[in-house]
């Protein structure tokens, strides 16, 4: 058997970042995807020098030796409120009323706080100093002028896109998406509208697995579900491999007479890269390349598919995007409940982590079995050999 971390480093190898790309306007659209070249930034941000607060722009030297006994008299010449144009000249003895956000005249080097003011229209008396350069944002405080704003192989979150967009940027060049063909095999499975007999099941790895990649910002190839007939399986296969970066397959992998995939993949004259993992559940997984195609086949059991997708199948998958941190993010926290059962081999359950503690769901945690995964986002690592786990025990974490 493989360990899951020599499955994962030989899946990895024979994957590379697709090098196709697609210049995308600036949207929401683009939330997930991955850029595919470092982007600078084009202006310093703010692009001006601009006041952090409401109050009066003037110079430092006619303040000084101001207080609420002797305070200072200047003239208004103006106001200036966040988005004004005007280029104002203020002299000294002179005052600019300003509101935050407002662009502080070049000829002003500080701003008062209105507080600190009688607050006058055509006049001020200021009631305290302020030194040179206090209470201005500089132009570039935020971003200098070509600095590197977004790296490539990032993936766009919401704060890179607010970056880009206060950068002015309108539009972004990203890695293409990933095509995933994705075939469900199984002469028990029938789709939720159809008619189930006695030992027929409703298929949810369909649905589950195509959610999944639609939410990684993959092109879904969904293929129809096959038998376990080996032709059939191996012609669905062969007519989606010219067209996709990747395939995944679930159902057929075990030690039984009809587990498919033993007789399907080697019609297309398949180089087995692996089959069993030394982990529990997805123990029986196969990967396969097909001329320069990997297939990856997947338990049939719910969980056990869905612990495998996300454990070898996502990190391929974000390789391909280009994406330069594919792994998931792993860390130790504590148990909040009890763990049962002792751990012969490694064994991977769902959980839920709210930041501080780790909650096992009290559903079924059988490899079939869905339940409780509803409310996962990560998964619990417990390595062969452990023990039940008492609350507030540390287990070592997998975000998903």
């Amino acid at each position: 058997m493989e360990t899951l971390e020599s499955a994962l480093k030989l899946i990895l190898s024979h994957v590379s970042p697709l090098r196709d790309t697609e210049t995308l306007p600036l949207s929401p659209a683009l939330l997930g995807r991955i850029a595919a070249k470092n982007i600078l930034c084009p202006m310093p941000v703010p692009p001006f020098d601009r006041s952090p607060l409401d109050g009066y722009a003037l110079h430092a030297e006619d303040i000084q030796s101001a207080s609420r006994e002797t305070p200072a008299m200047l003239r208004v010449i103006g106001e200036a409120c966040a988005g004004c144009t005007t280029h104002f000249s203020v002299a000294p003895g002179e005052a600019l009323r300003i509101m935050t956000g407002a662009p502080v005249p070049q000829s002003c080097d500080c701003v008062i706080r209105q507080e600190d003011t009688d607050e006058g229209e055509e006049t001020v008396q200021i009631y305290a100093p302020v030194p040179s350069g206090g209470n201005i944002c500089l132009a570039g405080e935020d971003i200098q002028k070509d600095a590197l704003i977004v790296p490539r192989g990032a993936r766009l979150n919401s704060g890179y896109l607010g970056l880009l967009s206060s950068c002015g940027i309108t539009e972004v060049c990203v890695a293409r998406r990933p095509r995933i063909a994705l075939l469900c095999t199984g002469d028990e499975l029938k789709q939720p509208g159809e008619t189930i007999e006695y030992g027929q099941i409703y298929d949810s790895n369909q649905l589950v697995l195509s959610c999944r990649l639609m939410e990684l910002g993959c092109e879904l190839m969904l293929l129809k579900a096959t038998s376990d007939e080996p032709d059939e399986t191996a012609r669905a296969l062969e007519g989606a491999l010219p067209k996709a970066d990747l395939v995944i397959t679930t159902g057929g992998v075990s030690v039984g007479k009809r587990d498919v995939m033993h007789r399907a993949l080697p019609l297309l004259s398949a180089t087995r890269l692996f089959w069993r993992l030394a982990m529990k559940p997805g123990s029986p997984m196969i990967a396969s390349e097909v001329s320069g195609r990997l297939i990856l086949s997947l338990s049939g059991n719910p969980f056990a598919a869905l612990v495998n997708f996300e454990l070898l199948c996502v990190p391929a998958i974000r390789k391909l995007m280009g994406d330069t941190s594919p792994l998931p993010q792993r860390f130790t926290a504590p148990l909040a409940g009890s763990f049962p059962k002792k751990s012969g081999q490694r064994r991977f359950c769902r959980a839920f982590f709210d930041g501080q503690q780790v909650h096992l769901p009290s559903a079924n945690h059988s490899n079939g079995s869905l339940s409780g995964v509803e409310t996962s986002n990560c998964l619990i690592d417990l390595p062969a050999g452990t023990p039940p786990i008492q609350a507030g025990e540390m287990v070592e974490v997998v975000m998903l």
